[in-house]
């Protein structure tokens, strides 16, 4: 199983969410971008967990992005990944920057946030941000057929 870091792309209307212990959050329409390690024993397998718990919402929201994948407000576009041994999910987090939610995805660090704002469609971006750190980047589309997501 390949371990790495990925970009998980959300596309969302204006809403207001709770978010555990962050509490009721605002989000802009657009994209969001959610930054995460897959260096755990799950490997990137873990960023298509993400889009199979938005499809099915099955289990109760553990970590901050299920709270978002458990709306109906918010839908996963895109994931993009890359394979690494290197603990570089901060670094692409300040890499991707710009617009934030304060707090989101990095209660087991010192980042300000790992989740980002985007108007536009971010996948331009997000493969300059891998490619600044050196992450041959993979991008795999969700479709959407009906009320079924695959990856």
């Amino acid at each position: 199983m390949d371990k790495g870091v990925y970009a998980l792309v959300l596309e969302n209307s204006r809403c207001v969410v709770r978010v555990g212990a962050l509490g009721p959050r605002e989000f802009a329409p657009g994209r969001h971008i959610y930054i995460g390690s897959a260096l755990g024993s799950g490997g990137l397998a873990r960023a298509d967990r993400h889009v199979r718990l938005a499809l099915h919402r099955d289990r109760p929201p553990r970590w901050h992005i299920d709270h978002l994948l458990l709306s109906p407000h918010f839908t996963p576009v895109a994931v993009v990944t890359a394979a690494t041994d290197r603990n570089c999910e901060c670094d692409l987090a300040r890499a991707v920057g710009g617009p934030s939610v304060p707090g989101f995805g990095c209660s087991d660090c010192a980042c300000s946030s790992h989740l980002f704002h985007r108007s536009g469609d971010p996948i331009p971006e997000l493969l300059a941000a891998f490619q600044s750190l050196d992450l041959a980047a993979r991008i795999t589309r969700v479709k959407s057929e009906g009320s079924k997501h695959r990856v």
